[in-house]
């Protein structure tokens, strides 16, 4: 279980800490007099990974059902190094003009695609070889390396950020946390190769139970629209609260963007800690009454929570790191559970290319935009309380969603 839960943590630190040096990539390769433009131009590229994804999803989740899970798992590695080491050595637009914000969007959709595979992979992995009734625990450790790969993505750009002045970081420092993904690329990679297959996979082999041809599989379709819709709220809540957080932050509060980072952390460390609590609570009370729980939380905390830190006359550290703190449950609450629950909603030999491409689908929709989403929701009303509205309209989605799905905690995995 280790060597998944490593690599994985390694995968999506490269995917993720593109957001936590964002403003510095839009300096570099979106120059403009407008600093907010610029900003939504970075944003946008960071979405364009999401893009990919759903491709990413279809192709690598279906080589997982036909080759196996490991196979798809080596493949996402492989594929999220490069992009890694593309976005390291890309020139910037000074030196290459608008080859540069090309090249990082290459970068980005590559990163993209193989996140898409990622996703559906690594979560069946885990579940397929936890225990019949600690799914819920074992599956929510996937979080950990999710979390994990986030948490030190944004640790060393507050790392970065707090050694470096602000001119080392927009002259060269932000390329040192790719440099460090890509130094670890093939820590992970070797570590992937020694993992086993999935005993279910095995046993789905074994029993000659093919995978049902995508076109005629009406029935993984509609899975895969209720596994998204479930998932719409895990994404925006993700992508706003921590990785656009510290923008928004900076911004808006005027703390420095070291304090904002470390904040940030604070609040991962703290999801981090508490999902697997979640998790292990749903295999007691059932997977459906956690997500719930988690949908009301959204709607009554998000408003007063963004509310009480822009009424403050001068906000602190200490301030927003208890408002993370606090998203930091709700987050648990969501990521200690949804993972188990998409895994359990699908048969075995067509598991990840449907779940992938479920999640997938909402990751691109909802998640990879929200933080352009949120910038854009605070220029056109003018108001920087206004990606509360996003988090809303994500939480009403999912738990109508929730509603619709069987209970599947207490059930045998197919």
């Amino acid at each position: 279980m280790a060597a998944p839960l490593m690599g994985n943590v390694l995968e999506w630190y490269d995917f993720a800490v593109y957001a936590f040096i964002a403003a510095y990539i839009a300096k570099n390769f979106f120059p403009t007099s407008a600093p907010a433009t610029a900003l939504l131009s970075s944003f946008a590229v960071f979405g364009v990974g999401f893009l990919a994804r759903p491709l990413g999803s279809l192709v690598i989740g279906r080589i997982g059902d036909v080759r196996g899970r490991r196979s798809a798992l080596l493949l996402t590695m492989y594929l999220m190094t490069g992009g890694t080491l593309l976005l390291a050595i890309l020139p910037t637009y000074a030196t290459a003009g608008v080859i540069a914000p090309a090249l990082l969007v290459v970068a980005r959709l590559l990163q993209g695609f193989s996140a898409g595979g990622e996703w559906g992979g690594s979560v069946s992995y885990i579940v397929e070889w936890s225990p019949e009734r600690r799914r819920g625990l074992f599956g929510s450790l996937h979080v950990f390396g999710v979390i994990g790969g986030f948490l030190l993505g944004s640790g060393v750009a507050a790392l970065v950020n707090s050694v470096l002045s602000a001119q080392e970081m927009a002259d060269w420092g932000w390329r040192v946390p790719f440099v460090i993904g890509c130094l670890i690329g093939p820590v992970a990679l070797w570590m992937r190769r020694a993992v086993a297959e999935t005993p279910a996979f095995e046993k789905a082999v074994a029993e000659r139970v093919a995978p049902i041809p995508m076109l005629e599989d009406k029935e993984g379709c509609k899975l895969a629209i209720k596994a998204g819709g479930v998932s719409v709220l895990s994404n925006i809540s993700f992508y706003v609260m921590l990785l656009y957080m510290p923008t928004w932050v900076t911004t808006n509060l005027k703390l420095s963007m070291a304090d904002a980072l470390w904040a940030n952390t604070v609040g991962l460390v703290c999801v981090f800690v508490l999902t697997p609590c979640f998790g292990l609570l749903s295999d007691l009370i059932g997977r459906k009454k956690v997500l719930l729980f988690s949908c009301a939380a959204v709607l009554l905390v998000a408003y007063p929570a963004f509310g009480h830190l822009l009424a403050l006359e001068s906000a602190t550290l200490k301030d927003v790191v208890l408002v993370q703190c606090i998203f930091a449950i709700i987050l648990a609450s969501i990521y200690g559970v949804q993972p188990t629950t998409i895994v359990e909603m699908f048969p075995t030999r067509n598991r990840t290319t449907w779940m992938s491409i479920g999640y997938g689908l909402t990751a691109s929709v909802f998640g990879g935009f929200a933080p352009f989403i949120a910038v854009w929701l605070i220029q056109t009303f003018q108001n920087p309380i206004a990606p509360v509205y996003y988090l809303i309209f994500g939480a009403i989605l999912s738990a109508l969603f929730t509603f619709a799905i069987r209970e599947t905690a207490f059930e045998t995995l197919k």
